[in-house]
């Protein structure tokens, strides 16, 4: 068994499909804006874990969402083989990473905003 898709509740699917791919570079898989289905792969592994850019409305997922940020928690860990790297490049595009979070003995948090009320990591 394998984890081939998961998703991540976003405010605006469409927007939030513009953000993944044009600043995070990740490739569409499938995209119907009319349907708010928005679904992207990693380019280094097209053929793996696929997300899904879940519209949360104002269902239970807003309530989900807002404790888990506010909580200061990542929704997402995605991973590079060089995090400073990454980290250079996105920063580059304009993401700011949040200084504001304790660094833990393990490591640095590399937490950034995806702008769509959701926290992530970059994880090495």
């Amino acid at each position: 068994m394998r984890i081939s898709l998961t998703s991540v509740f976003v405010e605006d699917p469409v927007e939030a499909h513009a953000f993944y791919t044009e600043v995070l570079g990740f490739r569409s898989k499938e995209f119907v804006p009319d349907a708010q289905l928005a679904v992207v792969v990693s380019p280094e592994d097209p053929d793996g874990t696929a997300l899904l850019l879940e519209p949360r409305g104002d269902s239970f997922a807003k309530s989900y969402q807002e404790s888990v940020y506010n909580a200061g928690l990542p929704i997402i860990v995605f991973g590079a083989d060089d995090v400073q790297a990454e980290r250079s490049k996105l920063e580059s595009k304009g993401i700011t990473f949040r200084d504001d979070l304790a660094k833990p003995d393990w490591g640095l948090q590399n937490i950034f905003e995806d702008t769509f009320g959701n926290l992530i990591m970059l994880h090495g």
